[in-house]
């Protein structure tokens, strides 16, 4: 799901940044992202099956259409993956509307921490963890819609906004919960939010926490992601990165503690720039995986 979602939105935005767009381009647009959301819904229901023929586990999902709303607002309580017990992902809200010139479709995610779990203080910060983090995605998601609402009422040009999540990581030691949107609104721009825990101590991960004390982490990570940016562009002419542009405040230096990122599946650290942040507008959100002999060293 992850990389055709991706790519359909690469699709979606560069149709969207041509100066302007026919009746028929619109049409053709919206077949995309109806295409683009049916395989998704496809795929999910493959992973689902596949997860429940391997653990045995049941997905039990529910969906509540409000009848004679527009937009349309859908409730549901869908469970999505079981992690270990610990924590799930349930849709809380999914938010849709259709119309000839607008479309929305906003799924809002909830992390619920699963009861009967001993008491103790991994527990107590795993419910505070994951209360703050469905706090910042319904304030997120909340002023999107309110936003889309507001563009309706002027009922003027042509918008699409698009909220999905994906569980990016789920093992013993960490949680990663990605939150993906995309707006077009005469241009497109899309833009992740990464939400990782550590399961052994309930907190919130900070990339500092992923490496010894006093260690620096962030010259090899910058330096690993520009070998990387480099590598890509003598590949693929199409591929641009602000490296050695002529503007220089636009060359990329180096990543931040605040940068965003998480760790993937085989346990390296992946991190995550959005639209515009290191290149092009076209190039879409993008992603850097470090090899993990670069960090090895200096990880706890």
């Amino acid at each position: 799901m992850h990389d055709l979602v991706e790519k359909e939105l690469l699709l979606l935005k560069r149709e969207y940044e041509k100066p302007q767009m026919s009746q028929a381009q619109v049409e053709e647009l919206r077949a995309k992202m109806e295409e683009a959301k049916m395989a998704d819904k496809k795929d999910k229901i493959k992973r689902i099956r596949t997860r429940a023929a391997l653990t045995a586990a049941a997905f039990v999902g529910s969906f509540l259409i409000l009848p004679n709303t527009s937009p349309v607002i859908a409730h549901a309580m869908e469970q999505i993956p079981v992690l270990g017990k610990l924590i799930e992902v349930v849709t809380f809200r999914d938010y849709e509307y259709e119309s000839d010139r607008n479309h929305a479709d906003i799924q809002v995610p909830e992390i619920k921490v699963e009861p009967g779990l001993p008491e103790d203080q991994t527990l107590e910060n795993l419910e505070r963890t994951t209360d703050e983090i469905n706090r910042e995605i319904k304030k997120i998601t909340d002023s999107l819609i309110e936003e889309f609402e507001t563009y309706l009422e002027k009922e003027e040009g042509y918008q699409d906004i698009l909220v999905k999540s994906e569980i990016l990581t789920a093992t013993a030691d960490y949680f990663t919960l990605k939150l993906l949107c995309y707006q077009g609104a005469g241009s497109g721009y899309q833009w992740n939010y990464y939400y990782t825990i550590d399961l052994n101590t309930g907190e919130r991960l900070q990339l500092k926490d992923v490496f010894m004390e006093g260690a620096d982490y962030i010259t090899p990570i910058s330096e690993a992601i520009k070998e990387q940016m480099k590598a890509q562009m003598d590949a693929d002419e199409n591929v641009y990165y602000w490296l050695d542009d002529e503007i220089e405040e636009w060359n990329f230096k180096s990543v931040t503690d605040e940068t965003s990122f998480y760790i993937n599946e085989n346990g390296n650290v992946v991190m995550g720039f959005n639209e515009g942040d290191v290149a092009p507008m076209y190039m879409g959100a993008v992603e850097f995986e470090i090899p993990g002999d670069v960090l090895n060293d200096i990880r706890k």
